[in-house]
């Protein structure tokens, strides 16, 4: 059976319009060995589902301090901009001169570490900070990712993801539509521990942010 016929769909708890792709296997990340792939194509770049996952990821900013500037990995720029709309209905207003909220995507480096460019930095130092992500196996991209901001200067006021297997980073809670409870069955393991490998079985797949790769 290929991975695609393998694949199932979970409604989140939240809002049961948003569909997440579960498909069961063995995979490879940067950082883990993963037994789902978790496929947020869809949500990601379909503007109705992005619309409503930013509708129930700003009701953790409803009543806090001003945010200023979202930070965008994983290909997540357009909830981004819907979340920096969504954020401006609630309420939520800017510091900036502009009366805006800025939406950026850092460079990655080979180590995973972000990078601003001179001009973006003005979007993030001294700035009042979102991250947003698609997925969070370990935990790591987010660490790197709070360190980074807070090297520019930023203030990270809270993290957001379409799902993570953490709740907790560098202090910081970690706010997700979909936790690894909603996939049933669902681990992560080192690579020199994961099972799947010590019982002799095949990577089906590498991935990242952008998708996956077949082996």
């Amino acid at each position: 059976m290929s991975l695609e016929e393998r694949t199932i769909t979970i409604p989140a708890r939240c809002n049961r319009k948003i569909e997440l792709r579960a498909i069961p296997g063995h995979f490879a990340t940067n950082h883990s060995h993963i037994n789902y792939y978790l496929d947020m194509t869809p949500i990601k770049c379909r503007h109705i589902e992005s619309q409503l996952v930013a509708k129930e990821m700003v009701k953790k900013y409803q009543n806090n301090t001003a945010v200023e500037t979202i930070i965008c990995m994983d290909g997540c720029e357009v909830i981004g901009a819907f979340l920096a709309e969504e954020l401006s209905k609630s309420g939520i207003m800017s510091l900036n001169a502009h009366e805006c909220i800025n939406v950026v995507t850092p460079e990655i480096n080979a180590s995973g570490q972000i990078i601003f460019r001179d001009n973006t930095i003005g979007f993030v130092e001294n700035k009042h900070i979102i991250l947003l992500l698609a997925s969070a196996t370990t935990g790591k991209t987010i660490q790197q990712s709070i360190e980074g901001i807070r090297y520019y200067g930023g203030i990270v006021e809270g993290v957001s993801a379409l799902f993570s297997a953490t709740t907790n980073v560098a202090g910081m809670n970690v706010d997700a539509i979909y936790n690894s409870s909603d996939v049933k069955g669902y681990q992560t393991f080192k690579p020199s521990e994961c099972p799947h490998c010590q019982a002799g079985e095949r990577l089906d797949a590498i991935v990242n942010s952008f998708g996956y790769s077949k082996i």
